[in-house]
């Protein structure tokens, strides 16, 4: 299959984002308001409570079984490597641009985790159906696709409010604690210092691993009561609720309808006595894709409203997410098929490659939102990274399939 051909195939998913995407930006602006930033908030909450877990959980239920999840096993590690490995371009990014200290956590946080479940929910499928896809036929691609992109969801879902969570959590309180914004003598609040950073995000978010000795005393404490301690703190400070979103709870649902072959005997198949039950969530399910891409859409105003983000931090992001990310995962995921690790399924090799390509997971904008660091500046951030995807994703996905194949 040529070059053109796969294009073709590869960018009208885009294309087809791109669209809807533009439809909720319209229906966010002051003059339309339809999704206005309380409606927003709303529809936020509905396909976080509602539509993705029941999307999560019936596309699992349906396509995972012992035997297939055996098979997919090495997913929740590429996803780690993806964070990993971003995480450390996030700090080059950082040590080479000196970003202004209160965005640095967003800055690590934009490299290292990327939109695993909303985007692949999305591109995957449109792929399947397009006439000449490489991976063979469209429903059992649909099937086992839809199962590989809810599966990165859901595990994605877990390192995102386990990992980048904190980062931006520790980075923001610690910025805080080091008075780097002070309120000055006339009441006001002074930004001087933050604008000079003098140490780095990675520094912050894990100075809790490092023992932090205050008297000699200290230094007479066994290394297992301070390891004991130290892991203490960690496991205090992980936000465990945000951990076990809705959807990961969906996802803990579908494998245990898939794996447990009464359950799946009851609810999944033509003759199964409670049907009835599974198709109410797949309908349910089916609202995800569209209404998540309109919201997608409709955050992306504020990013046009403007922000003082430097220019040469966003232009590090955009480099690492569509240049060397998608470098690195060809190296390792085809040490991983070359050493066995992965099984001959060219879809699943695909969907492993494509989240190292992918833009800056949405959620982050939430964390920034919530912690009152960098929101302005995330916003821009998302603006220009998800204008850009509609050529780095097509050219990835080309490169990817042709890769495959």
């Amino acid at each position: 299959m040529g070059f053109v051909e796969l294009f073709s195939i590869a960018s009208i998913p885009v294309i087809k984002v791109l669209l809807v995407t533009a439809i909720g930006l319209f229906l966010a602006v002051d003059q339309i308001s339809i999704l206005g930033e309380d409606a927003r908030k709303k529809v936020n909450h509905l396909v976080f409570y509602v539509f993705n877990p029941s999307l999560v959980g019936s596309s699992l239920a349906k396509t995972i079984t012992l035997e297939s999840f055996l098979l997919v096993w090495f997913m929740p590690i590429n996803i780690l490597v993806t964070f990993i490995l971003g995480s450390a371009l996030g700090w080059i990014v950082i040590k080479i641009t000196r970003p202004p200290k209160h965005i640095e956590g967003l800055i690590v946080g934009c490299c290292s985790a990327g939109n695993l479940g909303n985007l692949l929910v999305i591109i995957i499928p449109a792929t399947c159906k397009e006439k000449g896809s490489p991976f063979g036929d469209p429903d059992l691609c649909y099937q086992y696709g839809m199962a590989y992109a809810t599966l990165s969801m859901a595990i994605g879902a877990v390192f995102l409010w386990s990992y980048v969570y904190n980062i931006i959590r520790i980075s923001s309180s610690r910025l805080q604690k080091e008075g780097l914004i002070k309120v000055n003598t006339s009441g006001e609040i002074s930004q001087s210092e933050a604008l000079n950073p003098a140490k780095d995000t990675l520094d912050d978010a894990y100075t809790i691993l490092l023992p932090n000795p205050e008297s000699q005393e200290k230094l007479k404490i066994s290394m297992s009561k301070r390891i004991k301690s130290k892991l203490g703190k960690i496991v205090s400070s992980v936000n465990w609720k945000s951990m076990f979103a809705p959807s990961t709870i969906g996802a803990i649902c579908g494998f245990m309808i898939g794996l447990i072959p009464q359950l799946r005997n009851l609810l999944i198949g033509s003759d199964a006595p409670l049907r009835v039950v599974e198709d109410s969530v797949s309908m349910l399910g089916d609202a995800a894709i569209p209404t998540v891409t309109l919201i997608m859409g409709a955050n992306l105003l504020r990013g046009l409203r403007g922000a003082s983000t430097p220019l040469w931090s966003i232009v590090g992001i955009v480099v690492v997410r569509y240049i060397l990310l998608p470098l690195l995962g060809v190296v390792v995921v085809k040490g991983a098929i070359h050493l066995g690790l992965v099984k001959s399924d060219p879809l699943f090799q695909f969907v492993l490659l494509l989240q190292y390509s992918l833009p800056p997971a949405m959620n982050i904008g939430t964390m920034a939102q919530l912690f009152g660091s960098g929101e302005s500046e995330c916003s821009v951030i998302m603006l220009w990274t998800y204008a850009l995807a509609s050529v780095a994703v097509t050219l990835w996905s080309t490169f990817f399939m042709w890769l495959v194949a």
